[in-house]
């Protein structure tokens, strides 16, 4: 089903106060920065290996990401799974009787086609299913 784990989504209350440690104290690269409004989210990847760390600023109150702040705390938010084929995946998941999140995949970060798994269907986990543009897989 996966190819690899594409990155690891980590909710922060902000960027610019979160940054230093990834960059200048583990010595990360930092890949970009981007709002991704469909999600009421800043993002900032930094590069692990063939994986990421994607840090989570949410935009505002509304936002999942602030909402999950303010139940759980900052921290781990979510796995994403690099896969190829989204549609054809959410498809054979749903098959299977696992709850998806999201029915359909939608846009996420860097052009990717994004879908979330249900974690009541995955032992609490948060699974992202991440479908990147063909340029980005390399």
């Amino acid at each position: 089903m996966a190819k690899k784990i594409d990155h690891i989504g980590i909710a922060v209350k902000s960027l610019e106060a979160s940054l230093p440690l990834y960059t200048e104290h583990l010595k990360l690269k930092l890949l970009g920065i981007e709002e991704v409004e469909s999600e009421g989210v800043k993002v900032a990847f930094l590069k692990v290996g063939e994986s990421k760390i994607e840090l989570l600023e949410p935009l505002n109150n509304e936002s999942p990401i602030a909402k999950f702040i303010e139940k759980k705390g900052e921290g781990i938010h979510h796995i994403a799974l690099g896969v190829d084929d989204i549609k054809n995946r959410v498809k054979e998941i749903k098959e299977k009787g696992l709850r998806m999140i999201n029915d359909e995949p939608k846009s996420g970060a860097g052009g990717a086609q994004i879908a979330f798994m249900h974690p009541k269907s995955t032992g609490g986990v948060l699974y992202e299913l991440c479908e990147k543009p063909q340029k980005e897989e390399q």
